[in-house]
């Protein structure tokens, strides 16, 4: 597997990303990293890049999401960290938005789930 970084983290007013990788990060990603940059006031989470998507279509599902896998579990245990939850956890749970995003602006035209 190479190197390559696809899950950027952002909350507590650090981010991983910022608003220059907006092809990257899509616009919904590099406005959050660049919230949490200049101190506003967001929820932690984390982006996976948009060259995913050009990459789940050459390798396929199974191939994408074990090669995802770890950074995404490092990075739900980063938001868990910081919310003080655990995602699952029904005593305490870790509540999470899924966006969908892409570098274009497309309203209305993907799903959001809370």
């Amino acid at each position: 597997m190479d190197n390559k970084k696809r899950v950027y983290t952002f909350g507590n007013g650090k981010a991983e990303g910022n608003a220059q990788m907006r092809e990257q990060l899509g616009g919904k990603g590099a406005n959050c990293a660049e919230m949490n940059l200049v101190g506003v006031p967001v929820p932690p989470g984390f982006t996976i890049t948009t060259d995913v998507c050009n990459e789940y279509y050459q390798v396929g599902q199974e191939t994408i999401v074990g090669i995802l896998n770890d950074e995404v579990m490092a990075a739900v245990k980063h938001i868990e960290t910081l919310m003080n939850s655990k995602f699952g956890d029904p005593k305490n749970p870790l509540l999470v938005s899924v966006r969908s995003g892409a570098r274009a602006s497309m309203p209305g035209m993907m799903d959001t789930i809370l």
